[in-house]
């Protein structure tokens, strides 16, 4: 039976886990299990399958479909598992929707349609229509840099009404727009707010958020676990302690090259280093190279964060 996300919000560390490849078209099952071992034994309060981090418009669609039934069956009921579908057709959202229903998810996270720009009304309409039809709750995903359309604060409060919309992830790094999205609603803790930059999670959760969406914690999952949970009991001292491994990770991980991918990149290569999959991204993207994953081992390795929770 799916986690009731209604009775029970969802807050806490959910990782944006990342899709494992053997090869262009095949799945990596075997680093699959592993990573989802990893993330389940590094404390996290659910999981999200085919987001950004997990290169969602990059992946066949039979090999969505594989990874969703398979993430669910390893999962099995013990976290919150929450499924992307975002699509420029509705259509498609839908089935792969019913895909995650049929699979045992709990929810489903859906962007704006990317490609053509949707108006305020047109979002809300589409949005409005989606969540009538969906198997599942749906949680609203602000990701203008990718999609190029914004969901406003007016949009995400209307929508809010629907019974079938739970939450909000927001990636737009904007902090006036999340503290504007805290203050709305700082009166329905029934409707979940979480940040996608890992850089903001725990400023987002002091000041009343209910978590990130955190890409780092395919890498170091019990960092990012602490750190929300330092910042739900306001201790700012473990807090200040905590940031400065998820910002020197930001900077020496993230950051290399001046690819669109950079993240991407740098995240897979050091999850290689750490034993959870080869690096491979899929196409178009390519992994770095060997000098490449050559800097990233050495960077990884001079982390704090490895030293601590490698």
């Amino acid at each position: 039976m799916p986690i009731d996300l209604k009775m029970n919000p969802l807050k806490g560390v959910i990782p944006p886990m990342a899709t494992l490849l053997s090869d262009a078209n095949t799945l990596d099952l075997q680093g699959t299990t592993k990573l989802i071992d990893h993330l389940m034994h590094g404390g996290v309060h659910g999981l999200f399958v085919l987001g950004t981090t997990g290169e969602c418009t990059n992946i066949a669609y039979p090999m969505r479909k594989e990874l969703i039934e398979f993430a669910c069956r390893q999962v099995a009921g013990r976290i919150p598992v929450l499924v992307g579908i975002t699509d420029t057709s509705p259509a498609e959202s839908l089935s792969l929707a019913r895909v995650a229903a049929d699979a045992g998810a709990d929810a489903v996270v859906a962007a704006p349609p990317y490609y053509f720009g949707l108006g305020e009304r047109e979002l809300i309409s589409y949005f409005g229509r989606l969540a009538d039809q969906l198997p599942l709750p749906l949680y609203l995903y602000n990701m203008p840099s990718h999609t190029k359309t914004s969901l406003t604060g007016a949009a995400v409060l209307e929508l809010s009404s629907h019974p079938n919309i739970l939450g909000l992830k927001d990636s737009s790094g904007n902090a006036v727009y999340f503290n504007g999205m805290l203050y709305a609603f700082k009166d329905r803790p029934d409707f979940t707010l979480l940040v996608g930059p890992e850089e903001m999670m725990a400023s987002a959760v002091l000041m009343g958020g209910h978590g990130g969406v955190s890409g780092g914690a395919n890498m170091f999952p019990r960092l990012y676990v602490d750190l929300y949970t330092a910042a739900t009991q306001g201790n700012l001292q473990e807090v200040a302690r905590l940031q400065q491994m998820v910002m020197e990770i930001a900077a020496e991980i993230y950051a290399l090259g001046s690819y669109g991918s950079s993240f991407l990149k740098g995240l897979k290569a050091s999850m290689a280093v750490l034993g959870l999959g080869n690096g491979r991204l899929s196409p178009p993207l390519e992994a770095f190279d060997a000098q490449n994953m050559k800097q990233i081992e050495n960077r990884l390795k001079g982390l704090k964060a490895y030293q601590t929770y490698a």
